[in-house]
């Protein structure tokens, strides 16, 4: 008696891809673009953390069709003989069989299983098509599949920014650049605790503060503003307007 296919391998087939999370509806970034190969269940990137010590596999798009990384796939499976696309220069391999009609029959290399026409020296156009040909043939897809016990997501998989600290990926911290002009942006100066030697830093408030009211100079201090600096700052507005006398 022939080895059938694996649980994980109908649900390859059977599981439906690039649709939105029924469990994270109102989440961002939730489609099911997973396969966990322990549980044959189909994830979004939200689902992962219940998964995260299991067998994964990240299924990709290319022209409409589900395809999967040819490195990843070999891992359980073996995919000699299967024709391989190259996208953003890795392989990848198609799941499921992409029927064309031939429209003339001649020489020439088509697959097993759909008659699409591929590049010697394949047989297949698919996964599904290799798989479909091992079982009316041989009738055991025993010794083409391959023990794999740690199947983790490529490093390139994309994590939605909305998921928790734990889950997020490396994000740069807020930052906020304060334009001081020509004036230098002096940073926290400790030293004498004699009040009439300290100075202040020249931070953002205190650059507002500048704006706003003309008054404070950065680096000395702000209970210290001298009458010098205050007739300088007066002396910038413009005086009381006078009008003409009436006749």
């Amino acid at each position: 008696m022939g080895y059938g296919k694996p649980a994980w391998l109908e649900a390859l087939y059977s599981e439906t891809f690039f649709v939105n999370c029924p469990v994270h509806e109102t989440a961002k970034k939730n489609e099911k673009n997973v396969l966990c190969l322990d549980c044959c269940t189909s994830l979004c990137p939200h689902c992962l953390t219940t998964h995260r010590l299991h067998r994964l596999i990240q299924i990709r798009r290319y022209v409409y069709h589900d395809v999967i990384r040819m490195e990843d796939l070999e891992k359980v499976i073996d995919c000699s003989n299967v024709q391989a696309y190259t996208i953003n220069s890795a392989k990848v391999i198609f799941i499921k069989k992409r029927p064309q009609n031939r429209q003339f029959k001649g020489a020439g290399n088509y697959c097993t299983s759909c008659d699409r026409s591929l590049q010697e020296p394949y047989i297949h156009c698919s996964l599904g098509c290799k798989v479909d040909f091992v079982l009316t043939h041989n009738r055991d897809l025993k010794p083409y599949l391959r023990v794999c016990k740690v199947l983790q997501l490529s490093p390139d998989f994309l994590y939605p920014q909305d998921m928790g600290d734990d889950e997020m990926t490396n994000e740069t911290p807020n930052s906020t650049i304060v334009d001081c002009g020509d004036e230098p942006m002096s940073s926290y100066c400790g030293g004498s605790s004699d009040s009439e030697n300290m100075s202040v830093a020249c931070t953002a408030t205190d650059i507002v503060r500048k704006k706003r009211s003309g008054l404070y100079v950065c680096g000395r201090s702000i209970n210290k503003v001298s009458d010098e600096d205050m007739a300088t700052s007066m002396s910038r507005r413009k005086g009381i307007p006078h009008r003409s006398p009436l006749c």
